[in-house]
């Protein structure tokens, strides 16, 4: 009877690390880079030169959130002509991972085998945002920021991603004074 505790414990942690594992793997990614001879304080306006989703809908949903982030750090949108041109791509993967079962140890006390296995093939949809500013006289990429993200079948919980992400990338914008 304590054996089968013990196996039921070490199968629940197994369940458990396997979880959090797979959890941590669908985890928002973002990353930005600048360039670093970019006096950023120098810019003021920005417009928007181009915005490219698979989902025509997401392009003014990207531009909102973009739009939040840059006021909020005091830059103001311009018709056309800003001191940043911004472009931004967003872009659909599927992925695939295996997820693998198993049904118990097997064998008895004396063989501690790990009994039979099942695996299935887990696919899933991940998003990825670019959003590149680029100085509006030079023409020359100034700053990127991307994020990917796992997405859900329900907009509104993808909506919400989108605001975090964008929210991730401009956490620490502009990059402080001239480097």
């Amino acid at each position: 009877m304590k054996l089968m505790t013990t196996r039921r414990t070490i199968l629940a942690c197994a369940a458990l690390v396997l979880f959090c594992t797979t959890a941590a793997s669908f985890e928002q990614l973002v990353k930005t880079d600048y360039d670093r001879n970019i006096d950023f304080s120098r810019y003021k306006t920005y417009s928007w030169e181009r915005v490219q989703a698979q989902n025509s809908i997401w392009v003014d949903r990207v531009k909102a959130a973009v739009d939040k982030d840059l006021a909020s750090k005091g830059w103001t949108w311009v018709t056309s002509g800003g001191d940043v041109e911004i472009i931004a791509l967003e872009t659909t993967r599927h992925h695939e991972t295996l997820e693998t079962f198993y049904n118990g140890y097997g064998g008895d006390w004396r063989w501690r085998g790990f009994g039979d296995a099942t695996v299935a093939v887990e696919t899933y949809k991940v998003g990825t945002l670019v959003v590149d500013l680029f100085d509006g006289h030079t023409k020359m990429l100034i700053w990127r920021g991307s994020s990917s993200d796992t997405l859900s079948d329900k907009s509104d919980k993808n909506i919400k991603k989108l605001d975090k992400a964008v929210q991730k990338m401009f956490e620490h914008f502009p990059p402080g004074g001239k480097k």
